[in-house]
């Protein structure tokens, strides 16, 4: 298996979809907790739209909310944005703060054999979706690290 991860900012449809297509993404797992935006920019990005969208280019997805930050794990990386004047859209990394909340409080309990058996053994390529399109400024990268240290994956980050 080959893992990919994908964020939604700074695409459009098409060019997400074919960003997906040339990584030949078999399976996408939606690792957000909340899986909707706001405005029509990014509302190719909002579930049900989404999920059809990738039917439509053979895609499976598949939705692990149990990887996304916690309410009290977002708030951490929120208290960091403000005290930095940061918009989500414009931050370039996580904070230390967040990154030791989001490993102590999803990525401790992380069941790796239980993320293997939901993607299935005929996935090839995996794409971890979030929004951020910056991979090092949302918890998929994370993820990703944490499945290259277990699971001897190679990981890819595909960027706007």
């Amino acid at each position: 298996m080959r893992l990919v991860t994908i964020g939604g900012y700074g695409f459009d449809e098409p060019g997400f979809l074919a960003a997906l297509q040339r990584a030949n993404v078999d399976t996408f797992v939606d690792v957000r907790q909340r899986r909707g935006l706001r405005g029509s920019q990014y509302a190719f990005l909002n579930s049900s739209r989404l999920q059809r969208a990738l039917t439509g280019v053979g895609i499976r997805y598949i939705h692990l909310r149990e990887l996304a930050p916690t309410q009290a794990v977002r708030d951490v990386q929120k208290r960091r944005d403000s005290e930095t004047d940061t918009g989500k859209r414009s931050r370039q990394s996580l904070s230390p703060e967040f990154v030791h909340a989001y490993r102590t409080e999803v990525l401790d309990g992380f069941d790796v054999s239980a993320f293997h058996r939901a993607v299935g053994d005929d996935a090839q390529v995996v794409a971890l979706f979030c929004v951020e399109g910056i991979p090092e400024a949302c918890h998929r990268s994370l993820v990703a690290e944490r499945l290259a240290q277990t699971s001897a994956v190679e990981v890819e980050h595909i960027r706007p």
